[in-house]
This record gives C-alpha cells, sequence and structure tokens, in this order.
C-alpha cells in the first residue's frame, strides 16, 4: 500500500513510517523544510514538499495514495492563536482529505485524543462519542471534537476512515515535548512533584511505538467509523506518577490543595489538565485489531536513560 503520512518527524509519525515500511508498505511524508525532508529520506520514505496550509496540494497527494495516517498540526499557528488555532485548522484539513478520497473506500486515520468529563462512572471506550462532550466544555478540547466527529462522518462518504485516540502521556526514549517531560520539568524547577488534590485522578499512558503499531493496524484493516483507543496503561493515579518523577530526582511529592490549585502558580499552562480524569479502555481495540502493547509501561519507561539523563 502506497500510504502518505502528515507529521513523519513528530514524536508519533518518526515510529509510524519505520513500522509502515517494516511492513512492506511505500511511504511519502509531507515536509515544509528541508531539515524534514532529509530526515524522511533518512526513514526510507519518499518525500513531498509542502505544507498542510495549501489544502489543493493535500488534496492531490491524498488522492494519489492508496491510503492517509495524519498525525500533523499546524504548530506555525500557535504564536498568533494558541492550541485552540491549531485544533481549528484540523477541521479543513480533514475536510480537503474527504474530497480527495470520497467514494474510494480508502484508509483515513487521524490521531485524536482520549478525554472523559469524569462523570462516565467507568473508562472511557471505543464507543463513547468523542469526549467531553458537554456543553460547559470549551476551547481546544471542544474543537478536537468536531475534528473527530468529522473524521469519523466521513465514512458515510464512502471514506474507510478512523481515530486513533492517543493518551496525554505517550512515552518512549526520545520523548523530548510531550506532557511527561514537562511534568519533569515543572518538579526541576519548582523543587518538589506536585499533584492536585489528593492526586487520585487517573491519566492514561502508551509507549509510542505501540501507538505506531496501531496505526498501522487501523490502516490495514480497521473498519470504518471507528475509534481506536492507544491505551496501555489504562488508569494511572496522578499521584502516582508525581511518585515517580520525584523518586527519580530525589524530591518530595506534594499536593497542591484545591483552593489554590487553579491560581496562578505550580502547574501554569497544565493546571486544566492535571485535574482532568481519565481512565479509558482499549479492550475493543485490542479485540477488535489483534494489537496487543509489548513495549515497556509507562513506570518501566521512566528509567530508559532519556527521561533523566543525569540521574
Amino acid at each position: 500500500m502506497h500510504v502518505l503520512v502528515t507529521g513523519g518527524t513528530g514524536h508519533a509519525g518518526s515510529y509510524i513510517i519505520p513500522e509502515l515500511i517494516a511492513a512492506g508498505h511505500q511511504v511519502t511524508g509531507l515536509a515544509r523544510s528541508d531539515a524534514s525532508a532529509a530526515t524522511l529520506s533518512a526513514q526510507g520514505a519518499t518525500v513531498r514538499r509542502g505544507d498542510l496550509g495549501d489544502l489543493d496540494s493535500l488534496k492531490a497527494a491524498a488522492a494519489n495514495a492508496d491510503g492517509v495516517i495524519h498525525v500533523a498540526h499546524r504548530q506555525d499557528l500557535l504564536p498568533s492563536g494558541g492550541m485552540d488555532a491549531v485544533a481549528a485548522a484540523e477541521l479543513p484539513i480533514m475536510l480537503a482529505y474527504g474530497e480527495a478520497l470520497e467514494g474510494t473506500g480508502k484508509p483515513l486515520v487521524a490521531a485524536g485524543s482520549i478525554g472523559s468529563p469524569g462523570n462516565l462512572g467507568r473508562p472511557a471506550t471505543e464507543e463513547d462519542p468523542a469526549l467531553p462532550s458537554g456543553e460547559e466544555f470549551k476551547g481546544t478540547l471542544r474543537v478536537r471534537n468536531v475534528v473527530e466527529r468529522a473524521v469519523v462522518g466521513l465514512s458515510e462518504r464512502g471514506v474507510r476512515s478512523s481515530i486513533v485516540r492517543l493518551p496525554l502521556i505517550a512515552h518512549s526514549t526520545t520523548d523530548s515535548a510531550g506532557f511527561l517531560p514537562g511534568l519533569i520539568a515543572l518538579a526541576r524547577d519548582r523543587g518538589f512533584a506536585g499533584y492536585p488534590g489528593d492526586g487520585m485522578n487517573v491519566w492514561n499512558a502508551v509507549h509510542i511505538r505501540d501507538v505506531a503499531r496501531l496505526f498501522r493496524l487501523a490502516l490495514e484493516k480497521g473498519p470504518a467509523g471507528r475509534y481506536w483507543h492507544a491505551v496501555q496503561d489504562g488508569g494511572v493515579p496522578f499521584r502516582e506518577i508525581a511518585e515517580a518523577i520525584g523518586s527519580r530526582l530525589g524530591l518530595p511529592a506534594t499536593s497542591i490543595p484545591a483552593d489554590v490549585l487553579m491560581l496562578p502558580g505550580y502547574f501554569g499552562m497544565f493546571t486544566n489538565l492535571v485535574t482532568m480524569d481519565l481512565p479509558a479502555s482499549s479492550l475493543i481495540t485490542r479485540e477488535a485489531l489483534g494489537w496487543e502493547p509489548a513495549e515497556p509501561g509507562l513506570f518501566a519507561d521512566l528509567d530508559n536513560g532519556n527521561y533523566f539523563p543525569e540521574v
């Protein structure tokens, strides 16, 4: 299969491309810069110069492929519009893919996110709609929901479209800009590893190599109109994450009381996220696609030499 991959030089994409090539697929990667083009070539991909802002070029590239994996984002919009603008820019991109692939039955697999309003009373599953779904949720997460629903909705137009929902923590030996490095940097800066309240709200996590395998499986055999959960550790208490970080830095893990949590302080840009309760299951994904995480779990991977190189 000839596969167009966007975001091929990012954390997920840099694992997805080798996964596809090892499985016998041909890959074309979208590159904005000479550096990105060189990286894609080194991975074994054919380079197509262009960017996500050129929808006509993107449609042409998708039409010439047998399938598309989309894990890129309009990071150029961050300085002016923040994450809301980055997320909002994805919708016209997905609709462009829809025009290119309509009626072909070709696969489109796009990255989504696992989020829960915390009131399900159970782990979120692949059968739940895009979450959080309540009107009280605004901003980036709500825009992301619109994008996810648009992708899944392309199944009604003859596209074998699906969403791979990713946890907040996707770890690996090359993770340098994700939430986990961010939490570690905060602990170093503040002198302690903080957690909100009693820290019993849970997050989920996965190794990025297992994510790459799931994207390949969804591309190869995933039914249309489905959500898939890239979840390895389905419910890790945030307090345990803070304690694991603190123990490796030689710092205490400390509760930040609810009455001061929302004030400017410890968590900064992460404040809204760290309070979220995000239990999630991947049982349906495992049964439907035969996906089984094989890489180290979150706590084992903290000792891979990347996250605490001088410890």
